[in-house]
């Protein structure tokens, strides 16, 4: 059988000279070749048995699995609140009719009613109600600029608990006078939208249902703080999302190594 590339011999028994030394050689290029190529084989074979000598994978600690897990949060909120115009946070609501709800319901009614009980006790309990507007005092300074200390000095000055306390032990305190004022800060503070719950609070009449108003239209307006924010970045974040987004993948890809186990994990 001629190789390719070879031309066959016609008409003659015997090959030529010429012809049997080229045939000599392709003969001994391919014993060469047939050589080599046992000899990779066999090469192949002995590093594919042998064991592999990879390093043991690193150990991810929880707290980084779940400083990774925040990071693609906020890549994934931030891209959101960038593209989408209408985006905004929602107070979120749990199903009246789920054991999550009722639970809830429960507890807190619970609460008011113990602090309806202390303030209708003789003499009243002032404790509870003082804690809370500690509280409430606390989350109306949040809402103040850098350059409201007018402001922020008179209310540190009317809801100081601990002048409040020792009225109450002198039973001077006046929880409704106090509650007036704060419905009138928050009508400062408010967006329009929140002036409607301010005139509903207003026209209430019994203290702990004007101190749970107080407390959920606070709650409102947090989140009308956080949508204003968001609505004043995003023109910011629009113009920086490309390097952020790149930042912050690279910070998920650094703790997130392909060969990596959670510690404590089987």
């Amino acid at each position: 059988m001629p190789f390719n590339g070879e031309k066959q011999c016609v008409g003659e028994d015997q090959p030529s000279d010429s012809d049997s030394s080229r045939f000599s050689e392709s003969m001994a290029s391919l014993s060469d070749c047939e050589c080599s190529r046992q000899s990779f084989t066999s090469d192949s074979s002995s590093k594919s048995s042998s064991p592999a000598s990879t390093s043991p994978p690193r150990v991810v600690t929880f707290d980084e699995v779940m400083a990774a897990t925040r990071n693609l949060s906020n890549l994934t909120l931030a891209h959101e609140i960038a593209v989408n115009e209408n985006f905004q946070l929602k107070q979120e609501a749990l199903p009246e009719n789920s054991l999550a709800g009722r639970v809830k319901h429960i507890v807190h009614q619970a609460f008011w009613d113990v602090l309806d009980s202390e303030l209708n006790a003789d003499p009243p309990e002032f404790e509870h109600a003082i804690k809370l507007f500690e509280e409430i005092r606390e989350i109306l300074l949040s809402f103040l600029t850098p350059g409201g200390n007018r402001l922020r000095n008179q209310i540190c000055e009317v809801l100081d608990t601990d002048l409040i306390r020792q009225q109450a032990e002198h039973s001077a305190v006046d929880i409704q006078g106090l509650a007036n004022y704060v419905i009138s800060t928050m009508g400062k503070l408010c967006a329009p939208v929140r002036d409607n719950d301010i005139r509903e609070l207003k026209a209430t009449g019994n203290i702990v249902e004007v101190l749970r108003q107080i407390f959920h239209v606070l709650d409102l307006m947090k989140m009308d703080m956080a949508n204003f924010t968001i609505m004043s970045l995003r023109p910011h974040l629009q113009r920086q999302l490309v390097e952020y987004e790149r930042t912050k993948f690279q910070e998920i890809l650094e703790e997130t190594p392909r060969k990596a186990k959670v510690a404590g994990a089987s």
